[in-house]
């Protein structure tokens, strides 16, 4: 079944577009810059991963959008099948790749004299952009790649996580050492440590192998192969962004992919996951707007490789 693309205008500069993917509607916004300035030949494409509408929580991916806008950028953000007021059945990060393809394809259309696309994504939403681009085998139209706090979630990533930023603080207070010797600290809590110990000590991490590949493997291929800029943004008072940058410096799969050059990383001091503070949200967008700026795109359309 074919979908027609549909149009409808809103207010202000932004347009409420209607586009399939696979016979199926998806909704997005897309935030066009002031028709009196010039429009850069660079877009953005917000990627909303689980459980999460085009919104984002406290309207974050709105005030993203809007931002980039103002800089002269083009900006999409969109609920993939199954969320928000898009139809289908719901998937999982890991099954969004035909969703961001539709995305970028829309965007383009919308937008001919873009040349490139960035990529935006938090969370699961960043792990499937680099799920994309591993199943898309880079798609040459994407420029770069901004990602905030990657989920690379595994049974050996959370245990060592819990362990080295949660267990190990509770090991060395002693209001725990006096609340276990009253007996105040139940047998299944003692279990949980003990089990998240021996995980975090003695269990490997999975080598790569080919065929079905464990996902946070994937995306270390997908980031390896990237010859483009990627931003890497860490909120520095998160449990997932923790997760990630010991994933990383731990498993074989992502030895090194942060140092390799093309890669700028910053971490927020004292940033929650979704940078709901003021102060966080700002340096969150004032990050990715120097980004993009520095991003060599010209107008023949080619772009720097790292």
């Amino acid at each position: 079944m074919t979908l027609p693309a549909t149009t409808l205008a809103t207010a202000s500069h932004d347009k409420a577009l209607r586009f399939a993917c696979e016979g199926e509607p998806l909704i997005g916004i897309l935030h066009q810059p002031d028709p009196t300035r010039s429009s850069r030949q660079l877009g953005v494409l917000i990627v909303v991963g689980g459980p999460q509408v085009r919104v984002g929580s406290h309207r974050q991916f709105v005030q993203v959008a809007r931002a980039l806008a103002d800089d002269g950028y083009p900006v999409l953000r969109f609920d993939v099948r199954g969320m928000g007021d898009s139809a289908g059945a719901q998937r999982s990060f890991e099954q969004l790749t035909p969703d961001i393809g539709a995305a970028v394809d829309e965007l383009l259309r919308q937008c001919p004299q873009l040349q490139r696309v960035v990529l935006w994504g938090l969370c699961d939403g960043a792990s499937a952009s680099l799920l994309y681009l591993a199943e898309r085998q880079g798609d040459a139209r994407i420029a770069g790649l901004c990602v905030l706090n990657p989920w690379v979630r595994s049974e050996l990533s959370l245990a060592k996580t819990q362990v080295q930023h949660y267990y190990t603080r509770r090991l060395v207070d002693p209001a725990f050492w006096r609340k276990l010797l009253r007996g105040g600290v139940r047998l299944g809590a003692a279990s949980e440590l003990l089990q998240k110990l021996g995980t975090a000590l003695f269990k490997r991490p999975a080598m790569p192998s080919s065929g079905s590949a464990p996902f946070y493997h994937r995306m270390a291929a997908a980031w390896r192969g990237f010859k483009r800029p990627v931003l890497l943004l860490l909120s520095g008072d998160d449990y997932t962004a923790r997760e990630f940058s010991q994933h990383a410096a731990s498993d074989p799969a992502w030895s090194g992919a942060l140092s390799l050059p093309g890669v700028s990383r910053f971490e927020l001091a004292g940033a929650d996951h979704t940078f709901s503070a003021g102060s966080a949200q700002t340096e969150m967008i004032a990050h990715t707007r120097a980004w993009l700026a520095a991003l060599p795109v010209n107008t023949a359309g080619s772009i720097g490789h790292r």
